[in-house]
């Protein structure tokens, strides 16, 4: 009878280990240590799985905490975004290249971004230049009111004078602005020459398909 239950013994744990598994592992001691379940000595390093026969079934962990799970996925986005910011480098590289075969035809391109620019800036100088022709007029017209507050001018003069002090200051913040937008033109052409220049360069390189 009792050599019975040891077998019964025998048999429901060569179950479990069949269906658990064997872990086995060795510590940050240097001791081996060998389980039915995951260890906790070694939960900082990798443990095998083994089957019953003595193969391993597979390897588990090491187990990470949720700070070092945090940090590798932090690793992993960075590298993730880098790659992606490589790939777009990429891109653009080839696109630029795809345009602008030579400098003339990268100086072409500037020239019609800068042309839009010069028009708006040009009709806005004429412009200037006509409110200055008004001024003059309304100059004469003030001599008849000398030593007169502005306040105490006539209505219709000084409606005529709000007027043009509102178009001169509308004018000049077109020409501010526009002066600006040919400075941008001209920086981001510059940046994309500078990087083309290196592009076409690496183009002459023996051995590089052109």
């Amino acid at each position: 009878m009792r050599l019975v239950h040891v077998c019964a013994l025998w048999g429901a744990l060569a179950g479990l280990a069949q269906a658990q598994g064997i872990y086995t592992c060795v510590d940050g001691q240097g001791r081996r240590i060998t389980s039915d379940r995951p260890i906790k000595e070694c939960i900082d390093r990798a443990q095998k799985e083994l089957n019953p026969s003595g193969s391993v079934r597979r390897e588990v962990g090491p187990s990470l905490t949720a700070s070092e799970r945090a940090q590798i996925e932090a690793r992993e986005r960075k590298a993730a975004e880098e790659q992606a910011r490589a790939n777009e480098e990429t891109r653009r590289s080839r696109a630029m290249l795809s345009r602008y075969r030579d400098q003339a035809a990268h100086d072409r391109a500037r020239a019609e971004a800068l042309a839009s620019v010069d028009g708006v800036l040009a009709l806005a100088q004429q412009r200037m230049q006509a409110l200055a022709q008004q001024r003059q007029l309304l100059d004469r017209e003030l001599e008849f009111y000398p030593n007169v507050q502005p306040e105490k001018l006539p209505p219709k003069l000084r409606s005529l004078l709000d007027e043009h002090r509102a178009s001169v200051a509308a004018q000049q913040r077109v020409i501010a602005e526009q002066e600006a937008e040919r400075k941008r033109v001209n920086d981001r052409y510059d940046d994309e020459l500078a990087r083309l220049r290196q592009l076409w360069a690496e183009q002459t390189l023996p051995g590089r398909p052109r």
